[in-house]
């Protein structure tokens, strides 16, 4: 059980179905093993545990456990919600393009909460959306970060972003190794340094002119 003292927050996981939602947080150990179902809004509760330099942090991950393919979520799944990750699949360009519509739908009920934007399935070769094409995050003013929750890759960079925001504390830090299964896929170095060089090239580009909903 977690000391009472440690700091809890409700974080919203979204995004179209197949993006890799409910395996980037099966992908942590404890929050498998303790997660439980809320029926009434057809929702997985996965709560994630972090041991940082400030002491423990924990977020209750809620993923939407398909209900997302049922016309959209109830407003019950996002309210008191802290913090928010939007998640698009990088190998279809129709997951990105729905990525306005879950914003849209996160600012009407919990304004203001801070929200990171994840491509993920970095890891599979035949990718569609390139890092320079990325960029309702700009337009918007959010985190975004490539990763592949099968290979783990950067499995703890929105849990660190997110920690940050809401403890106010930009020096914050994870002290101890993530507890998460072994990964299933592997992502060779070379790719990765490609796609960290496109996106820091795509980051210097002006954003374009077009309307947030055409992405």
């Amino acid at each position: 059980m977690a000391d009472v003292q440690t700091p809890n927050f409700k974080l919203v996981l979204v995004g179209d179905g197949g993006t890799g939602k409910t395996t980037f947080v099966k992908r942590h150990l404890t929050g498998e093993f303790e997660k439980k179902y809320i029926a009434t809004l057809g929702a997985e509760v996965h709560p994630i545990s972090f041991t940082t330099n400030f002491g423990e942090l924990r977020f209750n991950v809620w993923d939407t456990a398909g209900q997302e393919k049922f016309g959209g979520l109830r407003d019950g799944y996002y309210i008191q919600a802290s913090c928010a990750i939007i998640m698009f699949d990088v190998t279809s360009r129709i997951t990105y393009q729905s990525v306005p519509n879950w914003h849209r739908d996160l600012e009407r009920v919990c304004e203001g909460v801070p929200i990171v934007l994840c491509g993920n399935k970095v890891d599979v070769k035949e990718r569609k959306i390139k890092p320079s094409s990325v960029t309702f995050h700009r337009k918007k003013n959010l985190q975004y970060y490539e990763m592949s929750a099968k290979s783990n890759y950067n499995f703890e960079k929105p849990f660190l972003y997110l920690g940050r925001r809401l403890l106010g504390s930009p020096t914050l830090e994870f002290v101890a190794q993530c507890s998460l299964y072994p990964p299933e896929a592997h992502i060779d170095a070379e790719t990765l340094a490609q796609y960290n060089k496109e996106l820091e090239k795509a980051a210097m580009m002006p954003i374009p002119d077009e309307d947030d909903d055409d992405l």
